[in-house]
């Protein structure tokens, strides 16, 4: 049995940024009953960068490890080869053998960040998928329907708009789900946009005659953008390599609608002290989100470094005589601008193909080297200081009713 005193924590473990659990009750039995299990997290390599939305579910396994549990984070350098389809429009671009794996190393780095990796059992899943036959993966996807497959709303909707799912995407749930069987998980992690796989592997395993693992389903961080979930190919993102005063500055860009969201699913709040940042954020929502951008940053650069960016984008943006010196006023309707649109509006580009050029050489930063692409939707309903190029600099204040 597992200690009174881990009771708490086991509780924790199970409701803190936790959106789902199945199943709870089975679950919660494994737990109290004291055995060490063997708790999954799978990634595919297909970029060289993790982000702090990577990081939600990166610390609930660490919250296993803690309590003394096998965690297990499978690098799928094989998987990554197809590209995992969920929520999709598109296929992704297939990576090559050599680029999975130059990805997969600095994924372990930058997981070494939150998790403890030397405790870990780090697996790629190549190790059994390059010895698999063809037979057995016959054999292991005739477990699985493809009308089942089929009815997965990302696929639905690529279909209905005339695109195509190709027939190694309709794989990747069934080897994905081999991973769990291979390892022999008691337990999967994973985002609300996993789900489907996660059951796929519950699914193997109990045809094959196994127990079926429990899931534990995190919410996922939304970007940048606050609209879509975080994600490096939409450039709304937090790197986790980050510079301190890079993730303070992005963090302060956030709208102030999700000064709570970032609390909780990125620094990791508290209940009590969630229930305090939102009094604070009414109140205050550049003072909360100031100290939300700070817990962040502390998280992976330590308290010293955090203190110093939040200095650093005092000097750059909060000073009101550096603000009438260097930033000249803009005053525009309150709306939503394409970051295309914004940019000819600050008078920063001649034409639209100019304001591209600037978006995508990186020349435009608002809010402190926030990086968009052209298609971001900007809402200008609060102030916000933007450089375009390497002089220009614009504070860009809405107004309800311009003159």
């Amino acid at each position: 049995m597992a200690p009174k005193n881990s009771r708490g924590k086991i509780t924790r473990l199970l409701d803190h940024c936790v959106e789902e659990v199945i199943e709870r009750s089975s679950l919660e039995e494994k737990l109290l009953s004291g055995k060490k299990l063997v708790v999954k997290l799978g990634a595919d390599p297909s970029s060289s960068d993790l982000h702090i939305g990577h990081a939600v579910v990166l610390r609930k396994l660490k919250e296993f490890q803690d309590l003394g549990h096998r965690v297990v984070f499978i690098i799928g350098d094989f998987t990554a080869r197809i590209g995992d389809p969920s929520g999709r429009p598109t296929a992704r671009k297939a990576l090559t053998e050599a680029e999975a794996r130059k990805n997969a190393k600095t994924y372990l780095r930058q997981a070494g960040k939150i998790l403890n990796v030397q405790r870990a059992k780090i697996r790629m899943n190549s190790e059994w998928f390059s010895k698999m036959k063809l037979d057995e993966l016959i054999g292991i996807a005739g477990r699985f329907s493809l009308s089942r497959i089929g009815e997965r709303e990302d696929f639905k909707k690529r279909i209905a708009s005339g695109g195509e799912v190709g027939l190694a995407e309709a794989l990747y749930q069934v080897l994905q789900a081999y991973d769990s069987l291979a390892i022999k998980a008691d337990v999967e992690l994973g985002g609300r946009d996993q789900k489907l796989n996660l059951l796929a592997g519950r699914e193997l395993q109990r045809k094959l005659g196994h127990r079926a693992q429990d899931l534990v389903i995190v919410p996922l961080l939304i970007g940048l953008d606050g609209k879509q979930k975080m994600s490096k190919s939409l450039g709304n993102y937090i790197g986790l390599d980050d510079r301190p005063e890079d993730m303070f500055g992005k963090v302060m860009a956030i709208p102030d609608s999700l000064i709570v969201h970032y609390g909780e699913l990125a620094a990791f709040l508290e209940r009590e002290e969630l229930s305090r940042l939102a009094l604070d954020a009414k109140a205050s929502p550049y003072q909360a989100k100031q100290s939300v951008a700070k817990k962040i940053t502390a998280l992976y650069w330590g308290e010293k470094k955090a203190s110093i960016a939040l200095d650093t984008f005092h000097k750059r943006f909060a000073q009101k005589g550096e603000d009438k010196e260097v930033y000249k006023e803009k005053k525009l309707p309150m709306k939503k601008y394409s970051l295309v649109d914004l940019v000819i509006a600050l008078a920063g580009a001649s034409s639209r193909s100019e304001a591209r050029r600037l978006i995508l050489g990186r020349a435009v930063e608002i809010d402190k080297k926030v990086a968009f692409t052209p298609a971001s939707v900007i809402f200008l309903d609060r102030v916000h200081y933007v450089r375009i190029g390497k002089k220009k600099f614009v504070k860009a204040v809405p107004q309800k009713n311009p003159a």
